[in-house]
């Protein structure tokens, strides 16, 4: 299926949750804030979210410094 993430299109498989792409990114074990069409994931739902043809994420990946 298509998907838009961070601004580029790409082909996943069909019926991934949200937490399944993180893993297919290589994100899942960072800090992460996920917007879906426009909408924060709250954390606890993304093994619960499928994803669908043409939904829109974006994924913000948090990094400490100073």
């Amino acid at each position: 299926m298509r998907l838009r993430v961070n601004g580029e299109t790409g082909i996943y498989p069909d019926g991934i949750t949200v937490q399944e792409l993180l893993n297919a990114l290589g994100v899942s074990n960072r800090p992460v804030a996920v917007e879906l069409n426009h909408k924060v994931v709250p954390r606890d739902t993304l093994q619960k979210k499928f994803l669908k043809e043409n939904d829109t994420l974006e994924i913000v990946t948090f990094v400490g410094g100073g």
